[in-house]
């Protein structure tokens, strides 16, 4: 795209996201929750940088109610927030996974067709482990590859080892990231 491009206000159009990665999480959460005790806590979140253009606010708003329409029919229930990093998040709640992921993956869309799909940071979704601790699965948008976060009791503290053994029991039914240096840690979720 050139500056000319850039000065018009044309944009390329996004190359589509990997949906079936996406959507291999609904798959995975059958192993999730029998094999391993894990549960949905009922949460899910899309992140992504926002910016101030009528166009980007317009999509944002019709995507929002595009979700609250069908949330009528599925229960699920749509909100948007702004974390202390300056993102913005679409956050789902539904007890359904299927729900969840496919209201994840309308965002991303949407997003992506209005030519902000490189704005989108992650997808992530929101767990408990048989414990009842917190645990997340991160879907990062440029690598098309899923990731855990396990946050540890501590100020910004990760359980690294608890990580690995997600990994290690999942490996097989979500296309995970295999370069550990990019499960970058998501301080604040609020799901």
């Amino acid at each position: 795209m050139g500056f000319l491009d850039a000065f018009l206000g044309k944009r390329k159009v996004a190359a589509p996201a990997a949906t079936d990665r996406l959507f291999a999480l609904t798959t995975a959460y059958v192993d999730l929750e029998t094999a391993q005790g894990i549960k949905t806590r009922g949460a899910a979140g899309i992140v992504f940088q926002q910016l101030a253009t009528a166009d980007f606010a317009q999509i944002l708003s019709d995507t929002e109610e595009l979700l609250a329409g069908t949330g009528e029919e599925t229960g699920s229930t749509v909100e948007t927030q702004d974390d202390e990093f300056g993102y913005k998040w679409v956050i789902v709640r539904d007890d359904d996974m299927d729900d969840l992921v496919v209201s994840v993956n309308t965002v991303a869309d949407n997003l992506s067709l209005g030519g902000y799909g490189d704005r989108i940071l992650a997808a992530v979704f929101s767990f408990n482990d048989a414990q009842g601790k917190p645990l997340y699965l991160i879907y990062n948008y440029k690598r098309g590859n899923w990731y855990p976060f396990v946050p540890a009791s501590g100020q910004q503290q990760r359980a690294n080892e608890r990580e690995f053994q997600l990994k290690a029991q999942l490996g097989g039914g979500l296309p995970f990231e295999e370069d550990i240096a990019r499960w970058f840690p998501l301080w604040g979720i609020p799901i």
